[in-house]
């Protein structure tokens, strides 16, 4: 209430000074629509509205809403500075991850082409062995089966030499029998016998 007091002798104050300011009102008295001395203030819309719009900002400043317009625009402002920070610190995190996960897959891809290249080598040593022993395998048993081969050549000519040998005796023992008596034919078959196993050896 105060307040629009203090308003209206504001206004008082200020058409006092418009019909007194040093001669204006002398000047304007010849004028047509010179409102003349017995006019009112009051009557000037345009006044009023000047008032009505400073009693609304007296109310408006005495009811504290411009500081709490201010204080509602600090707290957003001060959310959307938290909420820019929130989404900083999210993105350089996704960075973060993004250049640890390419690091990691770039470490995936040296060990599993290691890991390859150790299974090819390894594979060629491994062929390169069983090569070997397949080869040294291969030549035992043609080896053994050489010597099994001399061996039963050595054996059936053994065999084949005694036969002869008997055959050659018999053969001998019946022409010394048909030719000479029995002592004669008996040292001759004796010898005859000697010579033929000297020759078969």
């Amino acid at each position: 209430m105060m307040f629009i007091v203090q308003d209206e002798d504001v206004v008082r104050e200020a058409g006092k000074e418009l019909t007194e300011d040093d001669g204006s009102r002398e000047a304007y008295e010849g004028a047509p629509d010179y409102p003349g001395e017995h006019s009112s203030v009051l009557e000037d819309t345009n006044l009023w509205v000047l008032v009505g719009f400073l009693i609304v900002l007296g109310i408006l400043v005495s009811q504290g809403v411009f500081k709490k317009l201010g204080g509602m625009l600090s707290g957003r402002a001060d959310t959307i500075r938290s909420q820019l920070d929130e989404a900083r610190s999210l993105r350089e995190e996704a960075q973060r991850l993004l250049a640890d996960y390419q690091k990691r897959q770039r470490e995936a891809e040296g060990e599993a082409e290691e890991i390859i290249s150790q299974a090819k080598a390894d594979a060629k040593i491994m062929a390169a062995d069983a090569r070997t022993k397949l080869e040294e395998q291969v030549a035992r048993r043609t080896q053994a089966a050489h010597d099994r081969i001399a061996r039963a050549e050595a054996q059936a000519l053994a065999d084949v030499r005694a036969q002869t040998a008997d055959l050659a005796i018999d053969a001998a023992r019946e022409i010394i029998r048909a030719r000479t008596d029995g002592s004669a034919q008996k040292a001759l078959l004796d010898r005859s016998i000697a010579e033929v196993r000297g020759k078969l050896n």
